[in-house]
């Protein structure tokens, strides 16, 4: 596999150094990008990224995850309006943990394979570098010139950002840069990976290493762009905030649910970046997915890839199952295998009332408690109606008399009754 033929046609390269196609024809590439472990999760908008590290390793060259322990301190000027707050020692390698943990679904680091993927990070060799070290070995051969050209630089410093540009946030460029140099120097390290907005930061560390080593020495940088969605919007972000890989913080629900609502333009699109699907079958989905765009073909198949990716195969048959529940025909088995967030996820939006939970210790009758305590239905009589003719269901059970007995052995995870009226009418009761 040609890895910058596979980029180029999942539309995942935006620019890349001259050369850089040719040395990876030459030879197996050792190649690193770089992420800053500010939060324990990584967020789809770093899937792009660790893609294209997954075609690398897969196209036989060698990936390097660099988790920015030093750089992270500091915070990248690029793409931002405020420098970000610095982080602690321990909350820096708790977040390293996480991520390398996540990243280990996409990436082999266990195989014997000389291409196996590793994880650094740039505290290791940062931590002893004095300022005077820094000022002699870095800061001697790259201008103040070269570096206030950067774009990210000129966005801070004119007028985009409220606090201007601190001296520490300027000095990130060299501090990527000289990593780039130490990778290259100690891990044969020539390529570096990153989105389209590091470029400026990325062609620094390559002319650092000339001016450094020799203009013999040759380095290269390679970008994917930065996703967007059709309509020109962020990707990633929803009303909610981001969408994580950790399942503490994003439910692989809501997870599966964020890739399977996508638009068709978009699913087009992802499907090519985020999963490892060839092109042949992606053609042969897309074309089908045109055939009949209602049955969301492309959807369904990259909700599926990415869940099962990110999550496990289990995570997805429980979101597919989960989703039956709302938009389906989900049974009451399926419905008591829900966890209480998923419940909640599941029926997010529908209404909700509470109850006191002693009323269901004696048992209360289901009219009494639809009608004269909560407001499912507006009379006794619509009620009666509609469970003669088979329109009431209680967790997914069709309810079989109007004044049935409910009790606390009917609550689903210990606090929740599900009523649905009709086909797409759900109530969610929850007694406290």
């Amino acid at each position: 596999m040609n890895f910058v033929e596979e980029l180029k046609w999942r539309g995942m390269l935006a620019q890349m150094m001259p050369g850089t196609e040719e040395l990876l024809e030459k030879e197996m590439v050792t190649a690193y990008l770089g992420t800053d472990p500010t939060a324990d999760s990584l967020h789809i908008g770093h899937l792009c990224g660790i893609m294209m590290l997954r075609h690398l390793q897969r196209c036989g060259h060698k990936p390097i995850i660099l988790v920015g322990g030093a750089t992270g301190m500091i915070g990248d000027p690029s793409g931002k309006s405020q420098e970000r707050n610095l982080l602690d020692d321990q909350t820096l390698y708790h977040n390293q943990e996480c991520i390398k943990k996540q990243v280990a679904k996409f990436l082999d680091f266990e195989t014997d394979a000389p291409n196996k993927a590793e994880l650094v990070n740039n505290y290791d060799w940062m931590k002893n570098f004095t300022f005077l070290d820094f000022a002699r070995v870095v800061g001697k051969h790259i201008t103040v010139n070269y570096m206030m050209a950067k774009d990210s630089v000129q966005q801070r410093l004119n007028g985009t950002a409220r606090d201007g540009l601190s001296f520490t946030e300027f000095t990130y460029q060299l501090l990527q840069g000289y990593d780039f140099l130490y990778l290259y120097q100690h891990m044969n390290c020539k390529l570096q990976l990153g989105g389209n907005d590091q470029w400026g930061n990325m062609t620094t560390g390559t002319e650092l290493i000339r001016r450094t080593l020799g203009s013999e020495v040759e380095t290269y940088a390679l970008t994917c762009p930065l996703i967007t969605k059709a309509d020109g919007k962020k990707f990633g972000k929803t009303e909610s905030g981001n969408i994580w890989l950790d399942p503490k913080r994003t439910s692989p629900y809501k997870f599966y649910q964020f890739w399977l609502n996508v638009s068709d333009d978009d699913a087009e699109k992802y499907i090519k970046i985020f999963t490892s699907i060839e092109k042949e079958e992606i053609d042969a989905l897309v074309a089908q997915h045109k055939e009949a765009p209602h049955l969301r073909i492309l959807q369904k198949r990259l909700a599926q890839e990415v869940t099962v990716l990110v999550h496990s195969e289990a995570d997805y048959q429980a979101a597919v199952e989960a989703s039956g529940i709302l938009f389906g025909n989900g049974t009451s088995e399926a419905l008591k295998r829900l966890d209480e967030e998923t419940l909640l996820a599941v029926f997010e939006g529908v209404p909700q009332f509470e109850i006191n939970r002693d009323v269901l210790n004696d048992g209360v009758k289901a009219v009494d408690l639809f009608v004269e305590q909560t407001a499912v239905f507006a009379s006794k009589g619509e009620m009666r109606k509609l469970v003669q003719g088979g329109g009431v269901s209680l967790n997914k059970e069709k309810l079989t008399a109007f004044d049935q007995l409910i009790t606390t052995a009917d609550l689903l995870d210990g606090k929740y009754l599900l009523v649905q009226r009709g086909k797409k009418n759900y109530y969610l009761i929850i007694a406290k």
